[in-house]
This record gives C-alpha cells, sequence and structure tokens, in this order.
C-alpha cells in the first residue's frame, strides 16, 4: 500500500510523478529544441520584424491542424449520431477560431514599412499556398476541385490530403444523416428546409438537432468574421498590392467575403 502511495495508480497503471522517473522532460515532451528551431528568417541583414510574421503563421498552422483534428471529429460523431459530441467539439472549434481573429491584433502591431524591409523575399510564398486551411474549407463543406489545380509547389501527400477532402463526407454532409436519422426527407433542399424549418419550430423534440445546426452557423460566422478581420489588415499592411502569390491580393480576399458554408441555414432566417 506504502508503494501505491507513493507511485500512484492511474488506470490500472503505476504512475510516477516527480523527476525520478526521467524518461521525459517538458522540452523533450513538445520536441521544443526543434520546434524552436523553426523560425529561420530570409532576411539579411535580419529584419526585426520577420520572427514576428514566421511565429504568427506557424501558430497559425498549429491551430488549423487541432481544428481539423475536431472537426474530423465531430463530422464522425455526427455520423454515428453522436449529437453531443458532435456538438462539443463544434464549441471547442469556435473558442479556436475566436482566437485565430484575434491573432489578427498581434500581427498588426508590425508597420507597413517594417513588413516592406522583407515582403519582397516570400515571394511567390503565399497564404494561398496553406494546405491546412483549403482543408478546413473542404472539410466545412466549400469544396472547390480548383484550388488543388491552382495549388503552387503541392507535395505528392499534400495532394492526396486534399482529394481526400473533396472525397470524404463534409461536416454538412454529416449533418443531413443526422436529419435523417431523425426522420426527416433531405432528398432536395426544399425537403432540406422543411426539415430544419420544423426542426426549428419543434425544439422540444429536436432540441440536439437545432442546437447542432446553430453550431454549424457558428462555425461557419466565425470564419467569415476571420475573412472580413484578415482582408482589412492585408488592406491596412500593403494596401492594394498584389500579393506575393501573384494573386491580386485585398481584391481576392474580398472576393471570398460572401463565402457561406451553409447557406441553407442562413436562408432559414428568413422564415422563422
Amino acid at each position: 500500500m506504502a508503494d501505491e502511495v507513493v507511485a500512484g495508480r492511474w488506470g490500472g497503471t503505476d504512475v510516477d510523478f516527480g523527476e525520478e522517473g526521467g524518461r521525459l522532460t517538458y522540452g523533450s515532451y513538445l520536441r521544443l529544441p526543434q520546434l524552436l528551431d523553426q523560425q529561420r528568417l530570409e532576411s539579411d541583414p535580419p529584419a526585426h520584424d520577420e520572427l514576428l510574421f514566421i511565429t504568427i503563421h506557424q501558430v497559425y498552422e498549429l491551430w488549423f491542424k487541432q481544428v481539423l483534428h475536431e472537426l474530423t471529429a465531430s463530422r464522425n460523431a455526427m455520423l454515428n449520431n453522436e449529437l453531443w459530441l458532435a456538438q462539443h467539439l463544434l464549441r471547442r472549434v469556435h473558442t479556436i477560431e475566436r482566437t485565430l481573429t484575434q491573432q489578427v491584433d498581434i500581427l498588426e502591431t508590425m508597420t507597413p514599412q517594417d513588413f516592406g524591409e522583407f515582403r519582397h523575399r516570400l515571394s511567390p510564398a503565399s497564404g494561398f499556398q496553406s494546405v491546412q486551411f483549403r482543408e478546413i474549407e473542404f472539410l466545412s463543406a466549400a469544396k472547390d476541385p480548383s484550388f488543388v489545380r491552382r495549388f503552387r509547389g503541392l507535395t505528392d501527400a499534400e495532394t492526396a490530403r486534399l482529394e481526400l477532402r473533396l472525397d470524404e463526407p463534409s461536416l454538412w454532409d454529416a449533418f443531413l444523416a443526422v436529419l435523417g436519422h431523425a426522420g426527416f426527407a433531405t432528398d432536395t433542399e426544399d425537403s432540406i428546409g422543411d426539415a430544419l424549418r420544423k426542426a426549428a419550430g419543434d425544439r422540444a423534440h429536436y432540441g440536439a438537432v437545432w442546437e447542432l445546426a446553430e453550431a454549424l452557423l457558428q462555425h461557419d460566422e466565425l470564419a467569415a468574421a476571420w475573412r472580413a478581420r484578415h482582408v482589412v489588415m492585408v488592406e491596412r499592411m500593403i494596401g492594394t498590392k498584389p500579393g506575393t502569390g501573384g494573386s491580386s491580393g485585398a481584391t481576392y480576399l474580398r472576393s471570398r467575403l460572401d463565402l457561406r458554408y451553409y447557406p441553407l441555414l442562413w436562408d432559414l432566417r428568413s422564415s422563422l
């Protein structure tokens, strides 16, 4: 008993707390030497704000990885009709998405003059080339095969990931499965609209379905908020200059502002 008190038991497995075990350290678990060696500046002499620019975008990619992890699990939960779990994971995504928007504030502490010191070094690299960001859009239901064709420098593995996201069920496909499991027809947009109106009007019976629909709409709204915040930041930073990847810059980003993942959920508002 004394040994168990010292070592502790967790799920039937002995756990040693403290540094006596020596198997892991904070740095080795998080691979900090490797992680902190990934901020390689291209400017010469080094531009002070390039470290900030790289760090922010690497953090974005880490959050994108987590968002994909949660959205995929939420999609799978819906396909298994595990509505509470699907909604719980979407709420976590909402919190991350708010953080993504707030990170723009940090980037805007960099002045246009400071960005100009190293921006020319970035071409033709561009945020347009973020594979994970495009995966999030595809998984959310905004599937556009033309993006795969337009990407420059994709590896075979990245192409395979994007093609898989195009082929697999989206969050919307999974939500339609939820509606079908609840007894609704989903073969046409009209039948889906009828199902949504009935769920909205009878939350006593379809409360879980309605809350899940609201969670999807929140995901859509927060993605739109990030796009809007991002384009204003770009206009503040580079005005009407073209993007480093060759796009029209802010003009292209503004063309994406009307994107909606779930237009039927937005249309529903007009009939409530």
